[in-house]
């Protein structure tokens, strides 16, 4: 009794030590991928800034305020190419600890952007400017959050 209560034991341990470790492995074997596979993706992509800034860090409920900014290519070899390109850039708010989308436009790299914003509730807003990657450039994020008081 007492030699079987003991191989139990064991094989209960072993049990859950598999388990684990089984557990484990692809948390690290994704990471180690993942990894690998962003620098691969990288590698061929070049890289870009997005910055905008609010006409004003106060407005009224429903008033309507200007968000304007750029999208540069920080990459020389890359900016010659952007002729005929046209890219994505998306205003995201801080909502309930995500972002969410709110509003998006299209731009020229190295170019200009506009948002006209307007927001239905009394509140503090976060937003930030988002570049999602395309094929030729990766993805970036405004590298400052922009705060707007509604009231």
């Amino acid at each position: 009794m007492t030699r079987t209560s003991h191989s139990a034991s064991r094989i209960l341990s072993a049990l859950v030590i598999s388990v684990a470790l089984a557990g484990l492995a692809p948390a690290v074997a994704g990471s180690a991928g993942a990894a690998s596979l962003g620098s691969a993706v990288q590698a061929g992509k070049g890289k870009v800034k997005v910055e905008g800034k609010l006409a004003k860090d106060h407005v009224k409920v429903n008033e309507k305020v200007d968000l304007k900014g750029t999208l540069k290519v920080l990459d020389g070899a890359r900016a010659e190419q952007t002729g005929e390109t046209v890219e994505t850039v998306i205003v995201q708010q801080l909502q309930a600890g995500a972002w969410v989308n709110i509003a998006d436009t299209t731009c020229r790299p190295n170019g200009g952007f506009s948002f006209r914003l307007s927001f239905s509730l009394s509140a503090t807003v976060s937003l930030r400017l988002f570049h999602p990657e395309t094929t030729l450039y990766a993805a970036a994020y405004s590298a400052t959050t922009l705060t707007l008081r509604v009231g």
